[in-house]
């Protein structure tokens, strides 16, 4: 039996949902959908979920927050931890001409206070000149998380340069969702930040982290890190993995692992929307059956086929609800 929504008052939470736009209303997001794959993707994603505007009309912004918005609020969870996009640096904090889309905070706190539904995760390459005054400004302003992805955005987790932003962060109690394993949707700069083992250094610091995606593959020649993973969640009681986009065709193949770790009490339920979710290749792998598959497929909400397809795998009421203690309170 999936439980009802009404059989639980704590708060259930999606710990991965991307914030998009493409800035012509004034939002400061800008979108580079370069390359035959990124622009099939990115039409396949916005099919997907349900999006009538081309990724170019000048409402796109306004209308995928409404969209998401009406997503949440048709879904078994009751908040989604929104994520910002910052722009690429290197080490020295110069800007870097590289990336498919950016998310400014500003936009995101906008997004937030206007819609009680999501929670604001920030973005801010720690190589940025302005990194620790950004952070500042950010935790001023309501900031529960704070999200990168390394592999695209040319982050060294292990730089010393970056030890005082990661101690500011623990100092605050923000956690840092971490992309973790490959990438398809975005480009990639530096696949050698995509091992879980380069957080090594904001966990000793006392950061709390998410690694993103259990750390699993994302294609057939990509490297699975999920046993890395767990010889960190060993060593830092302060580790955690989301499950977000691992109902897709590769990445889900670390669920059973997931399943099978004995941590499930260190895993929190992420979509990754807007990435599609599919039914079919977690019941192929024989974590669901073929009516629940099929029930699935009737479900035309993304935010809530991901999560009745993670209770249908046996997740229980804490994977929904775990981020609620690991968010930075305010």
């Amino acid at each position: 039996m999936i439980p009802s929504p009404a059989m639980h008052p704590t708060l259930r939470y999606d710990c991965h949902v991307h914030l998009v736009g493409n800035g012509q209303d004034g939002s400061g997001c800008w979108l580079r959908i370069e390359g035959l794959w990124l622009k099939v993707l990115s039409e396949v994603m916005r099919k997907a979920v349900g999006m009538p505007l081309p990724l170019t009309h000048k409402d796109f912004d306004v209308k995928y927050v409404e969209a998401l918005r009406e997503l949440v609020r048709g879904s078994y969870v009751d908040k989604a931890l929104l994520l910002a996009q910052d722009e690429v640096y290197d080490e020295d904090g110069k800007k870097l001409d590289f990336g498919s889309f950016h998310v400014p905070n500003d936009y995101l706190f906008k997004v937030c206070r206007e819609n009680p539904e999501f929670v604001p995760a920030i973005s801010i390459h720690p190589g940025r000149k302005d990194a620790l005054a950004e952070l500042e400004r950010c935790l001023a302003a309501g900031a529960r998380a704070l999200k990168l992805l390394p592999n695209c955005q040319n982050v060294d987790c292990s730089l010393p340069q970056y030890d005082e932003f990661w101690r500011r962060m623990a100092a605050a109690g923000l956690p840092f969702l971490c992309h973790t394993g490959g990438e398809m949707t975005v480009p990639v700069m530096n696949r050698s930040y995509q091992d879980p083992r380069i957080l090594r250094r904001p966990l000793e610091l006392g950061v709390k982290v998410i690694a993103a995606h259990s750390s699993g593959n994302s294609h057939f020649f990509d490297q699975n890190y999920f046993g890395e993973l767990i010889k960190l969640m060993d060593e830092f009681p302060a580790l955690y993995a989301d499950t977000s986009a691992l109902n897709s065709p590769i990445r889900s193949g670390v669920l059973k692992q997931v399943k099978e770790s004995g941590r499930l009490g260190r895993f929190l339920h992420g979509s990754d929307y807007p990435v599609p979710v599919g039914a079919r290749w977690v019941w192929l792998r024989g974590l669901i059956t073929f009516a629940q598959a099929s029930e699935a497929g009737r479900i035309p909400n993304l935010i809530e086929r991901d999560a009745f397809l993670k209770r249908a795998m046996g997740f229980d009421d804490g994977h929904f609800t775990r981020l609620g203690e690991i968010l930075r309170p305010v």
